[in-house]
C-alpha cells in the first residue's frame, strides 16, 4: 500500500501549546470544568458587554454571512479613524497571523520573531518553509529587547515579516511608540506585523493607526481578549489597502461567522462597558501582583493585566494548583520553564489564588 506523507515541513511541527481549559486533562482528573477559575487567559475577566448576550435572537442562523464583514469594518474603520479598505477582518488574531504568513512567505523566506512570545507566528513561518529566526529578549534585561542589536538584526537578514508583540505575551513588556518606529526604518524591504492584542488593557497607551502610512506596518487586534468574545473568534488587522488586498484574496470564504459579526457590532457599541471594566481589571492585576509578591514570590513588572511570576517548577506549580481549582499557564513553551504566567480576574477570585498558592508555600 502506498503510503503519502505530509509535507517536510509539517510532519516537524510540534504540537501548538496555549492556556486555557484542558478538558481531557480534566477528564482525567475528574475535575470538573465549572468548578475552575481560569488565570491561564488573558482575556477581560468580567466578560462581554451584556448587550452581546442579546444578539443570538436577531441573528438569521440560515444565511451565509457576510464574506466581507461589511458593517463590522465600517465601525471598525470609524473607530480607528481609517479607511474601510484598511480593515480586514478574520476568525480570531490567530486566523489572519497565518495568513499573511500564507500571503507574504515562501520556502527559504527570512522572518523575524522577537521572543519569548505567542507561538503562532513561528508555526505560520514554519509551515510555509520560511527561515525562521529568533531575537530573544533577555531575563537580566527584564525581557526588554536590545533596540540596537535588535535593528542590527533587521538590517542584516531582512525578514519579509517580522512578528512583534506590544505589548508581549507573555512577558508583558509594552514597547514605545519610537522604539516601533525604528523598528519599521531598520528594514524597508519587510512588513512589520504589531500584534496589538493587549493593547486596549495597557493605561495610557499610545496609538499605532498613523504608522500605517508607512504602507509596511500591519497592525493586529483581538476582540476576543479586550471584549471577551474567545468563544466566538474574532480579530481584525489594519493595514494599507494592498496588504488588505492580497490577505482578503487567500482567506477561506464565510470565515467570520454571523454570530460573531453581529457580537462584534454589539461590543463596539458599549465604550462606556468596555472602559470601566478594563480600568477595575488594572487596578486587581496591581493588587494582586502586591499579593503574590507578599507571599515571597518574584513577580516580574508587566503594563498589562497579566504578569510572569517565577515558581522555581512551573510544570509542577500548575499542575498543584490545578489540583486545588486554579488553572494558570506553564510558561515552559515560551523558554521560560521556571515561569508562570497569570491574568488577573476579579478582586474575589484573586483571593482565591493567593489562597491556593499560600498552601503550596
Amino acid at each position: 500500500m502506498s503510503r503519502v506523507s505530509p509535507r517536510p515541513e509539517i510532519a516537524a511541527l510540534p504540537p501548538s501549546v496555549h492556556g486555557g481549559l484542558d478538558h481531557g486533562e480534566l477528564a482525567r482528573l475528574t475535575i470538573h470544568p465549572d468548578d475552575v477559575l481560569d488565570f491561564s487567559v488573558n482575556r477581560n475577566p468580567f466578560g462581554p458587554p451584556p448587550s452581546v448576550r442579546a444578539v443570538w435572537e436577531g441573528v438569521s442562523l440560515e444565511r451565509y454571512p457576510d464574506r466581507e464583514c461589511l458593517a463590522l469594518r465600517s465601525a471598525l474603520a470609524e473607530r480607528h479613524g481609517c479607511g474601510m479598505a484598511q480593515v480586514w477582518v478574520g476568525n480570531g488574531a490567530a486566523e489572519l497571523i497565518w495568513l499573511l504568513a500564507l500571503t507574504y512567505l515562501s520556502t527559504g523566506d527570512p522572518m523575524l520573531v522577537v521572543t519569548p512570545t505567542f507561538g503562532e507566528y513561528a508555526a505560520a513561518g514554519r509551515v510555509m518553509g520560511a527561515r525562521s529566526k529568533m531575537f530573544v529578549a533577555r531575563q537580566r534585561d527584564d525581557f526588554y529587547p536590545d533596540l540596537d542589536a535588535l535593528v542590527i538584526r533587521m538590517k542584516k537578514l531582512r525578514p519579509r515579516l517580522t512578528f512583534l508583540c506590544n505589548p508581549n505575551n507573555p512577558t508583558g513588556v509594552y514597547l514605545e511608540r519610537e522604539v516601533v518606529k525604528a523598528l519599521l526604518a531598520a528594514n524597508p524591504s519587510g512588513l512589520l506585523v504589531l500584534d496589538e492584542a493587549y493593547a486596549p488593557f495597557v493605561e495610557n497607551g499610545w496609538d499605532s493607526t498613523p504608522l500605517l502610512r508607512s504602507g509596511r506596518l500591519v497592525a493586529l487586534r483581538s476582540m476576543t481578549k479586550d471584549y471577551a468574545l474567545a468563544g466566538l473568534r474574532l480579530g481584525y488587522l489594519l493595514a494599507a489597502e494592498g496588504i488588505v488586498g492580497a490577505v482578503r484574496r487567500v482567506q477561506p470564504p464565510w470565515s467570520v461567522n454571523v454570530i460573531a459579526q453581529a457580537a462584534g457590532l454589539a461590543a463596539l457599541g458599549n465604550d462606556a462597558y468596555l472602559q470601566d471594566t478594563l480600568a477595575q481589571t488594572r487596578a486587581a492585576a496591581v493588587e494582586l501582583a502586591r499579593e503574590l509578591a507578599a507571599l515571597g514570590l518574584q513577580v516580574r513588572p508587566s503594563a498589562t493585566h497579566f504578569f510572569l511570576v517565577k515558581a522555581g517548577d512551573a510544570a509542577a506549580t500548575r499542575s498543584k494548583l490545578l489540583r486545588r481549582g486554579i488553572l494558570v499557564r506553564d510558561c515552559t513553551s515560551f523558554g521560560l520553564p521556571a515561569f508562570v504566567r497569570i491574568a488577573a480576574r476579579r478582586p474575589e477570585e484573586n483571593q482565591r489564588l493567593v489562597a491556593a498558592w499560600r498552601e503550596l508555600m
